[in-house]
Formats: C-alpha cells, sequence, structure tokens
C-alpha cells in the first residue's frame, strides 16, 4: 500500500468555519420553550434527527421503514439515498423533523471509494487524472438510476488519493449532491485510456453528520429503545437520535429574541428589530436557520441581506420564512394581526 500524504484534508463547503457577531444582547424567558436536549422524550423523537451507519444489503427505504418500528413512530425520512451495497452515513430524521430533509439533500458529500483500473497505472497518471476531475464535472447518470439520463454538471471539490495497490485505488471523493461515485469511477477509467469501475463505496460525510462519536446503527438503536422501555433509562436513546438542530449545522443561523419567535411560527418574515445575532459569511439569497435564545429551531429562511448588511440594518426585512420548524404557541404572541 503507498500512502498519499502530499496534501492537507480537504474540506466540504458545510464544513466551513464561521463566527458570531452579536447586535445587541437579549434574554430570553424559561417559562416558553426548551433547550432543544431538555425535551421531553416524546417531544424528542417527534423532532429527532439519527446520524444511522447503513448496512450493506437493504435499500435507504427499508432502513427508515426499520427505524419506524423500532421507535414505534409513523414519519420518518433520509437524506441522500444510498445504493443497497453501498454502506455509511445516512441521516434520517424523524416525525416533524422530516420537515427539513429537502435543506440536507443540497448538503455536499463525502465517501471513501475503492476504484480497480482494468489495467496497472503509474501513480502519476493517477494523481493527474483526479486533479483533472476536480471541479466542475459533467456528468449523465447511469442506467440504473431513478433521474432522468440528462447531461448534467456536477461539483468535485476535492479527490485524494489514500493508497495504491496494484489496480485497485482507495480515494476520498467530497462532491456536490447528486454525483454518481460509479459514473465517476467509469469516467475516470476512460481519462485514464485503460478502463476502471467502482468496486466498493462508503459513505463518510453528509452535509454536517460524519463517521464520529454520533454515527449508530440499527441494533444501537434498537438497543437503546429497549434499555428506555425497560428501564426508563433515557440517555442511551438520546445518544442516538439527537434534536433536529444537529442537522442543520451546515446552514449559517440568525438568532432572534423571543418577542419575535411567535411570528415567525406564523411565517411571517424576520425584521431587523427582532435580529439579535447571526454567523457571517451569508450572501443575499442564502438559507439560514432562525434559532431562538434557547437554541431551538424556529424555521428554515432566505437570506434577504448579506451578513455585513443585517450588521447595519435598523429596519426592514432580514430574511422570509421558507420552512416553519417549530409549532405556532410555543412562545407567547407579541405581534398584532
Amino acid at each position: 500500500m503507498i500512502p498519499r500524504s502530499e496534501t492537507p484534508r480537504a474540506r466540504l463547503p458545510a464544513d466551513r468555519v464561521r463566527e458570531r457577531v452579536v447586535r445587541r444582547e437579549g434574554s430570553t424567558d424559561p417559562s416558553y420553550g426548551c433547550f432543544p436536549e431538555k425535551r421531553p422524550l416524546p417531544e424528542h423523537l417527534r423532532l429527532g434527527a439519527i446520524n444511522l451507519d447503513k448496512p450493506s444489503g437493504p435499500t435507504s427505504h427499508e432502513v427508515v421503514a426499520w427505524v419506524k418500528r423500532i421507535l414505534g413512530i409513523e414519519k420518518a425520512g433520509h437524506s441522500g439515498t444510498l445504493d443497497p451495497r453501498v454502506t455509511g452515513v445516512l441521516p434520517v430524521l424523524t416525525g416533524d423533523a422530516t420537515r427539513v430533509v429537502e435543506f440536507l439533500l443540497t448538503a455536499g458529500k463525502e465517501y471513501v471509494c475503492l476504484m480497480r483500473t482494468h489495467e496497472q497505472v503509474p501513480r502519476k497518471k493517477i494523481l493527474q487524472v483526479c486533479e483533472e476531475f476536480t471541479g466542475e464535472i459533467y456528468q449523465r447518470p447511469p442506467l440504473k438510476s431513478s433521474v432522468a439520463r440528462n447531461l448534467r454538471t456536477r461539483k468535485i471539490y476535492y479527490i485524494e488519493v489514500l493508497e495504491i495497490e496494484g489496480q485497485r485505488v482507495l480515494m476520498r471523493v467530497g462532491c456536490e449532491a447528486g454525483t454518481y461515485i460509479r459514473k465517476l469511477c467509469y469516467d475516470m477509467g476512460l481519462a485514464l485510456g485503460c478502463g476502471a469501475n467502482m468496486e466498493e463505496l462508503r459513505r463518510t460525510k453528509a452535509g454536517p453528520f460524519a463517521e464520529d462519536d454520533t454515527l449508530v446503527t440499527l441494533h444501537n438503536l434498537k438497543d437503546a429503545y429497549e434499555i428506555w422501555r425497560e428501564s426508563g433509562d433515557e440517555s442511551a436513546l438520546r445518544r442516538a437520535v439527537m434534536p433536529v438542530e444537529r442537522a442543520l449545522r451546515h446552514l449559517p443561523g440568525l438568532v432572534i429574541s423571543d418577542n419575535a419567535v411567535d411570528a415567525i411560527c406564523h411565517g411571517a418574515p424576520l425584521a431587523a428589530p427582532g435580529l439579535l445575532s447571526l454567523e457571517t459569511d451569508i450572501n443575499r439569497g442564502d438559507f439560514v436557520v432562525i434559532y431562538t435564545l434557547k437554541g431551538e429551531a424556529v424555521a428554515i429562511g432566505r437570506a434577504r441581506l448579506s451578513s455585513d448588511e443585517m450588521v447595519a440594518a435598523k429596519t426592514g426585512i432580514i430574511a422570509s420564512t421558507e420552512r416553519v420548524i417549530m409549532d405556532p404557541g410555543v412562545y407567547p404572541r407579541r405581534w398584532k394581526q
């Protein structure tokens, strides 16, 4: 095996580090709402996110069906289908958290792929082709796909060669959602002049979810649920099922005052007086998450101003409300119809 260490670990757009800017200080009334990790368990499962380690064999749809059966819930959804033989990170949202699945679907993905070239190729040529396929590429979905086979562009953020042994190349690929890694291997094989195919694939990142201590298997989830059911101990289940806010970390956040929360829950846009703090590097049109001072996700919004403009704004609309997460009435109404 030949390890590669010429370049530092690359990052997905979701890994961008942002700073927080405070416009003005605020205080929150403990009588309303609660910190996400303190929600009562039924509420916690209604607004849950699971960083699930999908096994090889079942479809993503079957895995979600098992999650619903294990937790005894009616509604769950996954973000980003994995083929039956592919393993790894499969974010699953439960209950009303499924309202934000679409905002995870567009987040970048990372895979570790084992590609087999049809002839042995010099390492230098492999690295050259990896560089050629980094950036915007054209890709036509394979025959066995659920989408129309139209030519389209996808962005490859990085391809890192981890090891080479004979005709097998182990590589880490960071890419835009909707990229077919099997097709990427095929196209790279054409560029290499010998042909290539994907032998194994594992997803290691999907937006804010990664192979870390939050990753759980179906067996972990089942054990945690049974421990709670038999002993009343919620700790393992709360580790397996995280608050929905964990699924939104890849989006920039805005923090609002208690007085503005209920209006947002009714679909009103966020006006400048209600904004307390924000994260940097927001552009007009970006999706943002609107939070309470307790860290509860109120809604997904679309920025009407850049972060610099938000800091300076005294009046006007900061963000429109695109998808409400929190139910109305959790915080008191402080607005007029």
